[in-house]
């Protein structure tokens, strides 16, 4: 502290190694600039195709849902809700082990297009805040859109005594749907620890999404845990269970393939 009060003196010159510690993380890293070096202009296309139209299906079936509801379909509404969390948050923690874990982005088609972001995330954690919304959430609309596309038609082509034996099922789909779609959103929120919105702030706080303090575990290297980031309520028991340990064993006895193996190389990317 009486060092700060006394104002800045000569800084000294740092070795190559601590010079390459200080870039180990962040969007000095070599790979992370590496990696965000590869988001092309084609995959920004993609993005904003998904967006537009997740969210106008998201709208279509909203209206539609709105104009059956009834009071007495209160009970699996909500019921439907948590459900649709619970799933989501699962999904959302396989798909996030999954990419994490395995492949490459060398790998054709999904390499550059799915598994960079998440090889990038982990040597600049920050790097998801700087993102604006379409990047943020393209690819989750992408992975929604066909069970969006497929409501419609239900919506769209059943008999209203059908859709009102459908209702909670229904329901269900669309939560488990808006929960998907909003994954990566909540997401960066986990990661933005300035300006976020007070509703944001309190859902997090509450744990009804993803807290930020509960994701910092994910993010001890070598990121091997805590893989659901919807709300990360199962995060605690599949850790207990060694879910995710035993996966790994099991996929790696079958394959002889490293879990990890492309992430730390490109973690080791210093220079």
């Amino acid at each position: 502290m009486e060092a700060a009060e006394a104002g800045p003196g000569p800084q000294p010159e740092l070795d190559e190694d601590e010079a390459a510690y200080g870039r180990r993380w962040g969007a000095q890293h070599a790979g992370a600039r590496e990696l965000a070096a590869l988001y092309s202009p084609g995959k920004r296309l993609q993005e904003w195709c998904c967006v537009v139209l997740c969210f106008g299906l998201i709208a279509h079936n909203l209206v539609h849902l709105l104009l059956l509801a009834r009071w007495e379909h209160t009970p699996s509404v909500m019921l439907g809700v948590v459900a649709g969390a619970l799933i989501a948050d699962f999904l959302s923690g396989l798909v996030h082990w999954g990419a994490d874990t395995w492949g490459s982005v060398e790998l054709p088609i999904v390499g550059k297009a799915f598994i960079r972001p998440f090889r990038e995330h982990h040597i600049d954690p920050t790097a998801i805040t700087r993102h604006d919304f379409i990047e943020t959430n393209g690819d989750n609309c992408l992975v929604t859109l066909l069970p969006l596309l497929n409501m419609a038609y239900q919506l769209r082509t059943q008999s209203p005594e059908a859709l009102e034996q459908l209702y909670a099922w229904e329901c269900f789909v669309f939560c488990l749907i808006i929960f998907g779609t909003f994954t990566n959103q909540i997401h960066k929120w986990s990661h933005t620890y300035f300006g976020l919105p007070r509703w944001v702030v309190l859902l997090q706080d509450w744990h009804v999404i993803l807290p930020r303090k509960h994701h910092r575990i994910h993010h001890v290297s070598p990121h091997e845990t805590y893989f659901c980031i919807t709300t990360g309520w199962l995060n605690y028991p599949l850790e207990k269970m060694g879910f995710w340990r035993r996966l790994e064993d099991l996929i790696q006895g079958l394959t002889g393939e490293k879990p990890r193996a492309d992430d730390m190389k490109w973690a080791q990317k210093i220079k």
